[in-house]
């Protein structure tokens, strides 16, 4: 291990948890983004029939696994690729965490990542020895930096990086010879003009890249879209250069995808009707609770895409949390997602319709 690591930020809730626990009528959890409804049952049913999986599963993914997600990146992204441009991942925390050690990446290079981010892309420098920079303007990134990672729409603040900022950034990673990842897991859930119709163009968007994917990668994951957080399914796609590398080196640690899980994340890629109906469960819980949360004084900024809901009153969120707290709800400080977010709270819509509705009527004593 290179470098101490930080203590696991969640375990400062602590406190705030239990105090939210004791409320007379419970806790209702909204800081973490963990999926609550059913998956989808042709999903389980795959997983079942696949059971018989006395083999070792192939770490580039299994012909109809690839095929699908190839399709999948045509269909729902606008992206042509071939199979060897293509990979699934053990979910894709695995995949930003480690992807710094996976390309080599060492100490005196850089990784960038969004100003307001989830704290695994600093990790994933930091496992490395490698310095993390947080910054959205392309001008400000150094010339030492080897990999950037775009996060659109953004966890937590929900913003959506548009076809004239991608290509800025991809033109400066370029510039500097760094590989530029787009983490795109929130890509199906825009909420507002102009993401309600047009679909969020993704890293490798024609419009962005042409056809020429060098140095570039996109990142997804069926967690939220499907409910498969607990299947670990996840992928990537791009240069089919770095594509290969990130093969050779899976291969020699070892990182596959269970094969009854690859089956079942083929069948979850080729339906996008379960798809809709998540989608329509997160924009009906979403039109519940962003109302109550500003009728309660909170500002909602961004949120434009995504699962969650970015607010401020203007004090710090720790005070935010507390008052959150002493309503039983619990939420995510804007603390743990860097430096530049110390007065914002995130709010999860995966929690469940009853307390979702619990947390609107709730929220006028915050």
């Amino acid at each position: 291990m290179r470098g101490t690591l930080p203590d696991y930020p969640w375990d400062a809730m602590a406190p705030y948890a239990e105090r939210a626990r004791g409320h007379a009528e419970g806790a209702l959890n909204l800081s973490v983004g963990s999926p609550v409804d059913p998956t989808p049952e042709p999903v389980r049913h795959a997983l079942a029939t696949a059971t018989d999986a006395h083999g070792y599963p192939a770490t580039a993914g299994s012909d109809e696994l690839r095929a699908a997600i190839v399709e999948w990146f045509l269909r729902r992204r606008g992206v042509t690729l071939g199979t060897d441009a293509v990979l699934p991942t053990v979910g894709s925390k695995e995949l930003v965490a480690l992807l710094p050690m996976l390309l080599g990446l060492g100490a005196e290079e850089t990784v960038v990542h969004p100003r307001v981010a989830y704290p695994s892309y600093a990790m994933g420098a930091a496992l490395v020895g490698a310095a993390a920079v947080a910054s959205d303007d392309p001008a400000e990134w150094p010339d030492s930096t080897r990999l950037v990672w775009l996060n659109s729409p953004g966890n937590p603040d929900g913003r959506v990086l548009g076809v004239e900022a991608l290509s800025a950034a991809v033109a400066r990673a370029r510039e500097l010879g760094a590989v530029i990842a787009g983490d795109e897991c929130y890509a199906e859930f825009g909420w507002e003009s102009p993401w309600i119709s047009e679909a969020i163009p993704s890293i490798l968007d024609p419009r962005v890249v042409g056809d020429d994917h060098s140095g570039v990668l996109s990142v997804y994951s069926l967690s939220k879209q499907s409910n498969l957080a607990g299947y670990r399914a996840a992928l990537i796609g791009g240069d089919p250069a770095l594509v290969s590398r990130l093969l050779t080196v899976r291969k020699h640690a070892g990182l596959m995808l269970p094969a009854p899980v690859q089956h079942a994340m083929a069948v979850a890629l080729a339906d996008d009707t379960h798809v809709e109906e998540q989608r329509e469960r997160y924009r009906a819980r979403r039109a519940i609770l962003r109302p109550a949360l500003e009728a309660a004084g909170f500002r909602v900024e961004g949120s434009e895409a995504g699962l969650y809901l970015w607010a401020t009153r203007d004090e710090d969120a720790w005070d935010s949390v507390a008052a959150f707290a002493g309503q039983g709800i619990i939420v995510g400080p804007g603390h743990f997602y860097g430096d530049h977010s110390p007065r914002h709270v995130r709010l999860a819509l995966t929690a469940s319709d009853a307390d979702i509705a619990a947390a609107a009527g709730r929220l006028s004593g915050v």
